[in-house]
C-alpha cells in the first residue's frame, strides 16, 4: 500500500512582510515535522503575500523574497515543502537564478512554487494560467510557465500547480495526469466572495474525477486591503469526494494520510491512461525524493472535516477578518465609528467589536436638530450591549455657525441637500479630528446600496479610512444583523434599530424612501446592473418598473466620481466597486 502523509499549512501572511512571512512559514514547517508529514504545502506567493502588486517592480523586493526562500530551505530536512514565491529567470520553469540575478536577455518574473527538500530547492513550478480579470492583474507582472516538475515521494508521483491552473480542464492538470501524477498539490490565494467556497469545491470535484487524481487544495487565509481569503482548504479523492476540509477564515494545519493505489487501479480499470506525446515529455521534469518519514511507523491520521459555513455566516466572518487584519496589519490599535442609531452603524460597530474587542472600539453620537430622541436612546442601548466607550457631541451649534456664515451668500435660495450635507461633513470632521488626535482609524458605515446610487455625502459620511460594509447591500445588512443577534446569548443590536424605517435624519421626518425605491426593490436592480451588467430592457424583463430602473441606472452612473473618492472596503460580492468594476468618470455611454 502506497501512502503519503500530506500537510496543508493554511496561513495568514502579510503582503510585503517577507521577514515575518518567513518566520510564519518556518514555524508551520516545524509543526508539520512534528506531525511526521512527508510533504507540507503553503499557499500561493506565501513568502511575499498576495497580491504584492507593484512591489513586484522593485528588484530588491524580488531578491529579498528569493533570499527568504533560501533561508526557509535550510529548515526542510526530512520532509518536502511546496512554497509559493516570486520566481525570476528560468523562463517557463526549471533552474532557478541566484537571488537578484536576471537571466541574460530577459527579466521575467513568475508566480512560482518551489519544491524544497533536504535543505535545497529541487525544482520550481511556474504558474501557467495567469488571471487578468476582476481583482486579478497577474499578466501585468508575471510570465506564464511551460514546464511540469513531477516528484516521486514515498513511491507516489506528485505534481504541483497554482490556483488558476486548476480552474480549466485543459490546464496543466491534464498533462500532469497524463504523465501519471497521482496526487496534485494545488496552492492558492483565492479570495472570498459569496458562493465561492461551494463553487470551488464543485470545480475541484470535477477536476479530480475527470483526471482520476487525488487533489489537495491549500488556500491562504486572512485580510489584505479589500480582499479576504477564506481558507477552506480541502483534499478530494479520485472520485471527487471531499475527504478533508480545513477551517474557514482561520489559520490551520490540515493533515491527511493519502493512499493512492486506488488511483492506479481506477485508471487501469477505466482505460484512463492518457496518450503521452513527445511534446508532453519535453515539458516534464522528474525528481525523486527520499524523506526520513518514509520508513517510519506512525498511526494513521483521521483527517479533519470541518462543516461548511452557511452563506450569511461566511459573509459575517469575512467582514470580521477583513476589519481585524486591515486594522492590525496597518498598525492601528483602535477604531472610531460615528453612531447614528441606524442599522448600518450598528452592524459596523458589532463587526468591529467582534474583530478587535470592545476596548478597541469607540463610538461617537453626533445629534443634530433633526435627530430623534429614539436615535439617542438606541445608540446608548447599543453601546451598553457592546460595552464600548462612546461620546455624545452635538453638532447643532456648529451647524448653526455654518448657516450663519453662509446666510448672506445663500439669500433667496431654498433649503436643500446643501444643508443636509453640511451636517454630514461636520460629523466627518469630528470623526477625523478624533482620528488625528488619538490615532484611531475611522470606520465608515455606508452600504453598497447607498454607494451605488450616491446616497452618501462626499467628505461627510464617506470620510474615513476603511469602509466595512461598502460591498454589503442594504437588505443583507438587515440579514447579517439578525443572524448576529441570533448567534449570541443575547441580541447585540436593539430590536428597534432593526424595526425602524431607514432614515438619514438630515431634515424633518426624513426617510430613505423619500429619495430611493424600497431597498427590496432597489437591491435586485443594483445586482443586475452593477454585478451582472444587464441592460435596462433585461432588468425590466425581470419584472421591474421601467421608470424606476432607468432612474436607478442614471444614479449609479452619475455617482462614479463619488465612489472613486471613497475609502476601500471589504469585497464580499462577485463584483465590488473598485478593481472589479472600473468605469470612466467622464462617460457619455448609457446602458439602455
Amino acid at each position: 500500500m502506497r501512502t503519503i502523509r500530506i500537510a496543508m499549512a493554511q496561513i495568514n501572511p502579510t503582503v510585503g512582510d517577507i521577514a515575518g512571512n518567513m518566520r510564519l512559514i518556518r514555524s508551520w514547517i516545524k509543526e508539520a515535522r512534528k506531525a511526521k508529514a512527508d510533504l507540507v504545502a503553503f499557499p500561493e506567493l506565501a513568502i511575499t503575500g498576495y497580491p504584492p502588486e507593484d512591489l513586484l517592480l522593485k528588484p530588491r523586493f524580488v531578491a529579498d523574497n528569493r533570499r527568504a526562500l533560501d533561508e526557509i530551505a535550510k529548515d526542510c530536512k526530512g520532509l518536502v515543502a511546496v512554497i509559493g514565491y516570486v520566481g525570476q529567470g528560468a523562463g517557463g520553469g526549471g533552474k532557478l537564478q541566484p537571488p537578484g540575478v536576471v537571466a541574460a536577455g530577459q527579466h521575467e518574473l513568475t508566480n512560482a512554487a518551489a519544491i524544497v527538500a533536504e535543505r535545497r530547492i529541487l525544482a520550481s513550478y511556474n504558474k501557467w494560467l495567469l488571471p487578468n480579470y476582476g481583482v486579478f492583474d497577474e499578466s501585468r507582472y508575471f510570465h506564464p510557465g511551460r514546464k511540469v516538475p513531477l516528484v516521486t515521494l514515498c513511491g507516489v508521483t506528485i505534481a504541483v500547480n497554482i490556483c488558476e491552473d486548476i480552474w480549466f480542464p485543459d490546464g496543466p492538470i491534464r498533462l500532469q495526469a497524463a504523465a501519471e501524477a497521482e496526487v496534485i498539490v494545488n496552492i492558492n490565494a483565492s479570495p472570498f466572495h459569496i458562493g465561492k467556497s461551494r463553487m470551488r469545491e464543485q470545480m475541484l470535484a470535477t477536476r479530480a474525477r475527470e483526471n482520476g487524481v487525488v487533489l489537495t487544495y491549500t488556500n491562504t487565509v486572512g485580510g489584505q486591503d479589500e480582499l479576504v481569503f477564506d481558507g477552506n482548504s480541502v483534499i478530494l479523492d479520485q472520485t471527487g469526494e471531499v475527504i478533508a476540509r480545513g477551517k474557514a477564515f482561520d489559520e490551520d494545519l490540515i493533515i491527511a494520510d493519502l493512499t493512492v493505489d486506488a488511483v492506479t487501479r481506477n485508471r487501469m480499470a477505466q482505460g484512463r491512461k492518457k496518450r503521452f506525446t513527445v511534446a508532453m515529455a519535453e515539458a516534464v521534469e522528474r525528481v525523486a525524493v527520499a524523506t526520513a518519514n518514509a520508513s517510519v511507523k506512525r498511526p494513521r491520521v483521521v483527517p479533519q472535516l470541518e462543516a461548511p459555513l452557511g452563506e450569511l455566516d461566511e459573509v459575517y466572518h469575512a467582514l470580521v477578518v477583513g476589519v481585524r487584519d486591515y486594522v492590525q496589519k496597518n498598525g492601528f490599535k483602535k477604531v472610531v465609528i460615528g453612531l447614528s442609531g441606524g442599522v448600518d452603524s450598528a452592524l459596523t460597530a458589532v463587526i468591529a467589536v467582534d474583530a478587535l474587542g470592545p476596548k478597541n472600539v469607540m463610538g461617537i453620537f453626533m445629534p443634530s436638530p433633526y435627530t430623534s430622541s429614539e436615535s439617542g436612546e438606541d445608540v446608548a442601548d447599543l453601546t451598553r450591549r457592546l460595552t464600548i466607550d462612546y461620546r455624545t457631541i452635538p453638532i447643532t451649534p456648529t451647524f448653526q455657525a455654518y448657516r450663519d456664515a453662509l446666510a448672506e451668500e445663500f439669500t433667496g435660495k431654498p433649503v436643500d441637500t446643501t444643508e443636509e450635507n453640511l451636517q454630514a461633513r461636520i460629523r466627518g470632521n469630528i470623526l477625523m479630528a478624533f482620528s488625528n488626535k488619538f490615532g484611531h482609524l475611522v470606520l465608515t458605515t455606508g452600504n453598497k446600496s447607498e454607494m451605488s446610487v450616491g446616497y452618501a455625502t462626499l467628505y461627510g459620511d464617506m470620510a474615513g479610512g476603511f469602509a466595512v460594509i461598502k460591498d454589503v447591500p442594504k437588505t443583507m445588512v438587515y440579514d447579517l444583523s439578525r443572524i448576529r443577534n441570533a448567534g449570541g446569548p443575547t441580541p447585540v443590536i436593539p430590536k428597534r434599530i432593526l424595526d425602524r424605517a431607514p432614515t438619514a435624519e438630515l431634515r424633518p421626518n426624513q426617510k430613505d424612501e423619500d429619495s430611493l425605491p424600497p431597498y427590496t426593490v432597489l437591491d435586485p436592480i443594483l445586482k443586475a446592473y452593477v454585478e451582472e451588467d444587464r441592460s435596462l430592457e433585461e432588468i425590466v424583463a425581470m419584472g421591474c418598473d421601467r421608470a424606476t430602473v432607468a432612474k436607478v441606472m442614471a444614479m449609479v452612473d452619475r455617482s462614479e466620481y463619488k465612489r472613486r473618492q471613497a475609502p476601500i472596503g471589504i469585497k464580499i460580492t462577485l463584483r465590488a466597486f473598485g478593481k472589479d468594476r472600473r468605469m470612466p468618470i467622464t462617460n457619455g455611454y448609457r446602458n439602455v
